[in-house]
């Protein structure tokens, strides 16, 4: 079966942002992503839950798989919105089975 390389790129962000982040992300060019609830986990501060520290909105984890060559106008775009807020973003190398849907 034919794999074709990609990134994935994680972004955990403030739930009231989610609206701005996927906003710059459509206009990046980016052509789909997924939106996920983030129930809580452990950073810098210690361990965290949406009920506690973040406040009732709580956060999400926005995926996006992209071919490797859109991967710097994502990020610009994304860290546009998430630089001063909460958050943190990861890249990883990845390999999907239909290049033609990113």
């Amino acid at each position: 079966m034919q794999m074709y390389p990609a990134k994935r790129v994680e972004i955990v962000i403030e739930k009231p942002l989610e609206g701005r982040l996927t906003k710059a992300l459509d206009e990046a060019g980016v052509k789909g992503y997924t939106v996920v609830p983030v129930r809580g986990g452990s950073g810098r501060s210690g361990p965290w839950t949406r009920e506690g520290q973040v406040g009732r909105t709580g956060m999400v984890m926005v995926v996006c798989l992209i071919k490797p060559e859109r991967l710097d106008p994502l990020l610009e775009a994304a860290f546009a919105v998430v630089e001063r807020h909460i958050g943190v973003a990861s890249v990883s190398d990845t390999y999907v089975l239909r290049a033609e849907l990113f």
